[in-house]
């Protein structure tokens, strides 16, 4: 299952944030449209079923709050541009002893639902 991707929308507002006030409306930065869209199509070779470890050849944890099931990550190539993933245990317990999801995460790891990409600014702990 790849991942469908508002590439319009993320385009849109990536040439927005290019702009500089007072630009005109009809104008935009190509150099910017064509670096997104670069991006999209190697973001959308990351897929459902594929691991942990390929997700992180394209990119870096997050902070914030996340179990070793699901998390946020960030392309390496532009933080602001965000994923978040659920993941399934591969090879290891995803429950401890009282049944409460674990912090271990694992190269090995399923994708098991990914989010279409987002914009956000950096969460720093």
């Amino acid at each position: 299952m790849s991942i469908r991707i508002a590439g319009v929308a993320v385009v849109a507002m990536w040439s927005c944030l290019a702009h500089s006030v007072g630009a005109e409306p009809a104008r935009f930065d190509q150099d910017a449209e064509r670096w997104v869209g670069d991006a999209l199509l190697e973001i959308e070779t990351v897929k459902v079923g594929m691991t942990r470890g390929q997700l992180l050849a394209l990119f870096d944890t997050e902070g914030g709050v996340f179990s070793g099931l699901r998390r946020t990550y960030v392309y390496r190539r532009c933080p602001t541009i965000k994923v978040d993933v659920e993941f399934e245990a591969v090879g290891r317990p995803s429950r401890d002893a009282e049944g409460r999801v674990t912090m271990v995460e694992s190269d090995q790891d399923l994708i098991m639902k990914m989010s279409r990409p987002y914009l956000a600014p950096a969460v720093i702990d």
